[in-house]
């Protein structure tokens, strides 16, 4: 037990990308479910969208109250002295902020190393300067483990394989946070997540595209194995559900662990594609691509064993179908999310 208590006025946590998809979903639960004081630090880059995410009396009603500041910062450059000495009285770190894409990080490895690995080591360092931390909770993904192939489900801190930059520069932050702990003995504990979908997901993601590309009569690309007949398929869990399994895991978690946090249940991206064309009452125009073969990196299939999570007493909040069609409707009715920005 980690003596984390989500009702101790006295706790601060900083969230950094807090104003991205996954990090505005965790900041509005923290916000609802608990009593801690909250700092954000974001970039406010193109994933972030600046402020277009968060609920805005929300967030202005912790600010009046004095539970939330915003910081805009790009943690690819170390914290300023002025930022450390603003920040010194931090109890949590939930480091959050990444790239994500992984046909960006193709295009653009450098960007996924500057992001991803100097921001955790910036982070980390900016850690060893705290006096009262209590945990530094590392965020990271199924795809450091590489391809589950067949029904492979990988347990925690089985050796990575990762086969793209992304994912590459994911697990190379995940050793520098085994790293500190070890070396500093800084209180860490990770979490591997696996997809996340929600509202206001940026379009560029798989359920957000395929929501458009249905609404607009237009052909979604299936990744698929090379006979194309068989796609694809990805274990998806609720933004929100991820917000209360990090806190779960902060209350209930132990300091140096890691933790995977699984989807509910495995579904094709053809399955997928096509469930949420009969929620839209839309016909589902479609092509398998081998994609992968043509252009590796692009896994086809990721798997986790979650059953150290239930060990310790966790149970997800909402099941995939109501989260999914929830998603579904609200995407429709607030169809200015389905444009780029």
């Amino acid at each position: 037990m980690n003596n984390i208590s989500i009702l101790d006025e006295s706790q601060t946590v900083l969230v950094t990308g807090g104003c991205g998809f996954i990090g505005h979903h965790f900041v509005e639960h923290v916000i609802k479910n608990t009593k801690w004081k909250i700092v954000i630090i974001d970039k406010l880059s193109y994933a972030s969208m600046g402020f277009k995410r968060i609920n805005e009396k929300l967030f202005e009603d912790a600010i009046t109250e004095k539970r939330l500041k915003i910081y805009t910062w790009d943690l690819s450059e170390k914290l300023s002295v002025g930022m450390i000495k603003e920040l010194n009285n931090v109890n949590i770190i939930v480091h959050m902020a990444a790239e994500t894409h992984v046909d960006n990080s193709i295009t653009d490895p450098e960007l996924f190393v500057k992001n991803n690995v100097l921001s955790t080591l910036y982070i980390l360092e900016y850690a060893r300067t705290l006096q009262e931390l209590n945990c530094f909770f590392y965020f990271s993904t199924d795809e450091v483990y590489g391809p589950a192939l067949g029904n492979k489900l990988f347990k925690e801190d089985e050796r990575h394989n990762p086969t793209n930059p992304y994912s590459a520069s994911k697990s190379g932050a995940e050793q520098l946070c085994i790293a500190y702990y070890n070396t500093y003995k800084i209180p860490i504990i990770r979490i591997n997540v696996m997809n996340a979908f929600g509202e206001k997901q940026h379009v560029e993601k798989f359920i957000p595209s395929t929501i458009k590309k249905i609404l607009n009569n237009e052909k979604v690309i299936i990744h698929s194995y090379p006979d194309k007949l068989k796609s694809g398929t990805r274990f998806y869990i609720h933004a929100r559900n991820i917000a209360a399994a990090v806190i779960f895991i902060l209350e209930n978690g132990k300091m140096g662990d890691s933790y995977n946090l699984t989807g509910e249940k495995e579904i094709s991206n053809l399955e997928l594609a096509q469930y949420i064309a009969d929620v839209m009452n839309k016909e589902l125009i479609y092509e398998m691509v081998d994609f992968h073969s043509s252009r590796p990196g692009h896994d086809l299939r990721y798997g986790l064993d979650g059953s150290k999570m239930t060990e310790i007493g966790w149970k997800m909040p909402v099941n995939f179908e109501d989260s999914m069609k929830k998603t579904i409707t609200w995407t429709l009715e607030n169809i200015e999310w389905l444009k780029s920005i």
